[in-house]
C-alpha cells in the first residue's frame, strides 16, 4: 500500500561544520530524522523532520519499565550510488524483538519507504568510502503516561542517522568473563532490547579498567561456553575449520555473523555452528591449530582479537596479516556493500534519488 510521508526539510544543513576526517563514532547526528506513532491500533503520522529532541511526560513507560528495542544498520557509498545492506533483515529481527517486548510490529513497506526517502535526503551525509560508513539507528519505546507494570497501548518508532569513522580502531583485547551474564535460557538475549546493553556495562567497565576493550561473555549456566562480546558475534578459525557458536535465546542473531557464514561457505571454507569452550580455545592454541579470533557487527564490522585473557591464561595471536581469514571476509562482505563486486544473495539495496 502506498504511503505519504510529512516532511519537513531543515532550513539550513549542519554538515558543513562537520570535519569528515574526525566523526569518531556515534557523536554527529545527520540533518533529519524519522518518526512515526502507534495509538494503540495503527501506525500514523509518518514524518520526516529535522533531527532534534523529543519531548515526553516523566511517566513515560519505557523510562521506568524497560519496553525499548532498536537496530543498526549502515549506508555505504559506492562509486556513483549509495547502498544499503540487508534492510529488510534488520526489520524482520526489530519485528521479532519487539514480539519478545509485546510491541507492535512495524510494517515492511512503511519502513522501507521511509528509510529510501531519509536516506536519499541525508546522501550528502554519507562520508568517502575510505573515510566511514552512515550508521543507521531504528528503535522503538513505549510512549503510554502511565506508572503500572503492563505493555504500553501507545508507541513511537524513529530513525536516525549518523556519520562514522570505525568503531574499534584496532584489533581487541579481551577477557573471558565467568562471573557476570548478559542472558539466561528464557530470556531476552535473543532480542535487540536496550536493557541487554544497559546489563553488560558493569562487567564490560570492569574489565576496560584491567586494561581490556571487550568482555566475551560465556554461557549463564557453566560458564564454560564462549558466546559473544557486549557488542559482536565471536569466531574462532582452526587450522581445518571456522567455528562460531550456535544460536541459542542467548544469543543475538548477528546480521553480520549470519552475512560472514554464508560468504565463507561460498568460498570453500568449513563453517561450523557450535559450543566452543572456552578450554578449547585455549588447548587449540598450545597445540597451534589455533589462526585467527575475531568478531562480526554491523558496527564493529570484522576486527581481530589480538588478545584473549581467562584467568591466568593468556592467547596472543598475530594479526598482521592481509590474507588471513578475518581481511579476506571483510574484504568480500565490504565489496558487496559497496558495489564492487556482484550483489551476492541480492543483500545490497541501491537508494535511489527521488527527492529533489
Amino acid at each position: 500500500m502506498p504511503h505519504n510521508i510529512n516532511l519537513n526539510r531543515i532550513n539550513k544543513s549542519r554538515i558543513f561544520d562537520v570535519d569528515f576526517d574526525n566523526i569518531g563514532f556515534g557523536k554527529v547526528f545527520s540533518d533529519h530524522m524519522f518518526i512515526a506513532d502507534f495509538d494503540g491500533q495503527h501506525w500514523s503520522n509518518p514524518s520526516i523532520l529535522p533531527y532534534g529532541n523529543f519531548s515526553l511526560s516523566p511517566a513515560t513507560s519505557a523510562l521506568h519499565y524497560g519496553q525499548s528495542i532498536f537496530e543498526g544498520m549502515k549506508a555505504f557509498r559506492g562509486e556513483n550510488e549509495v547502498f544499503l545492506f540487508r534492510p529488510s533483515d534488520n526489520l524482520k529481527r526489530l519485528n521479532i524483538s519487539g514480539e519478545r517486548m509485546v510491541m507492535p510490529a512495524f510494517p515492511e513497506d512503511l519502513f522501507m519507504v521511509a528509510l529510501l526517502q531519509l536516506i536519499d535526503l541525508d546522501r550528502a551525509w554519507i562520508p568517502p568510502a575510505d573515510k566511514g560508513t552512515l550508521y543507521i539507528r531504528p528503535y522503538m519505546f513505549a510512549t503510554d503516561d502511565f506508572i503500572g507494570v503492563k505493555p504500553s497501548e501507545k508507541y513511537r518508532f524513529a530513525i536516525f542517522t549518523c556519520p562514522v569513522g570505525p568503531y574499534y580502531a584496532k584489533p581487541l583485547k579481551v577477557k573471558v568473563e565467568e562471573h557476570f551474564s548478559r542472558s539466561a535460557p528464557g530470556g531476552v538475549g535473543f532480542t535487540k532490547c536496550s536493557g541487554n546493553y544497559a546489563g553488560a556495562m558493569y562487567p564490560t567497565k570492569i574489565a576496560q579498567s584491567e586494561g581490556f576493550d571487550q568482555v566475551l561473555w560465556t554461557d549463564p549456566l557453566t560458564h564454560t561456553y564462549v558466546e559473544e562480546t557486549g557488542t559482536t558475534n565471536f569466531f574462532a578459525v582452526f587450522h581445518d575449520h571456522i567455528a562460531t557458536p550456535a544460536l541459542s535465546d542467548t544469543l543475538l542473531s548477528g546480521l553480520t555473523r549470519d552475512s560472514s557464514i554464508q560468504v565463507l561457505r561460498h568460498l570453500g571454507y568449513r563453517v561450523e555452528e557450535r559450543k566452543i569452550s572456552v578450554h578449547e580455545l585455549f588447548e587449540a592454541n598450545n597445540n597451534g591449530t589455533l589462526k585467527e579470533l575475531f568478531i562480526s557487527g554491523t558496527a564493529a564490522t570484522l576486527i581481530n582479537i589480538e588478545t584473549l585473557a581467562y584467568r591466568d591464561q593468556i592467547i596472543n595471536l598475530v594479526t598482521e596479516n592481509s590474507q588471513n581469514v578475518t581481511q579476506i571476509i571483510k574484504s568480500k562482505l565490504d565489496d558487496i556493500r559497496t558495489g564492487k563486486s556482484e550483489n551476492f544473495q541480492n543483500w545490497r539495496v541501491t537508494v535511489p534519488s527521488v527527492i529533489q
